[in-house]
């Protein structure tokens, strides 16, 4: 898969790498108190936002030199990053991928987020070659589970107080979809992006 600059273009969005010049995006996404609600960490003083764009900005394939794509949402009418998507393997021996999503409570409800979704999934899938991509969220999380729904994944388990956030023991959903389901979908057509 292509590596370092690249973009991704659909129907309203580039999808491309983090770079330097995105830390003030980046940090009035992660330094919100909604959007780290149900993440491991809370909201990000400057210095942990540009720690963190440090390692992101770095994960710019899945290949024999990298594990992980971050790429950064932008609507093709702004420069402002609006969110950001990763994808990860987590096993080479069974081909299986994770993802994830930050959207920006400004942007949300507007189909963003299950457009950039899906092209990952197809990136995962179509150009990766997973064989399973799974995704979890906090099962107060509603609108990461809708978003998760929405792109065909189906809830494969809901492990009961499995991870303890911001001294809380909460509930984890786990969602997945396999090739074949894409498969299966992409040839049915494609499906409009619902917010």
């Amino acid at each position: 898969m292509p590596r370092s600059t690249f973009q991704l273009r659909t129907e309203r969005l580039i999808l491309r790498p983090f770079g330097d010049a995105d830390l003030d995006d980046l940090l009035a996404m992660q330094s919100r108190a909604d959007v780290t609600r149900y993440l491991n960490w809370g909201p990000m003083s400057r210095d942990q936002a540009r720690d963190l764009l440090a390692r992101i900005k770095k994960l710019t394939g899945i290949d024999d030199k990298g594990e992980g794509l971050r790429l950064a949402i932008v609507p093709k009418r702004s420069t402002a990053v609006i969110g950001d998507l990763s994808l990860w393997r987590t096993s080479r021996e069974h081909n299986q991928g994770e993802i994830g999503f930050v959207l920006h409570p400004d942007h949300q409800g507007q189909g963003f987020g299950t457009e950039a979704m899906r092209e990952l999934l197809r990136i995962g899938f179509e150009e990766v070659g997973f064989h399973r991509i799974v995704g979890r969220c906090d099962a107060r999380n509603g609108a990461s589970a809708r978003l998760m729904q929405r792109l065909g994944m189906r809830l494969e388990a809901h492990l009961r107080e499995n991870e303890l956030i911001k001294g809380e023991w909460c509930d984890e959903l786990i969602y997945a979809l396999l090739a074949t389901e894409w498969a299966s979908s992409q040839a049915a057509g494609p499906t409009p992006s619902a917010p």
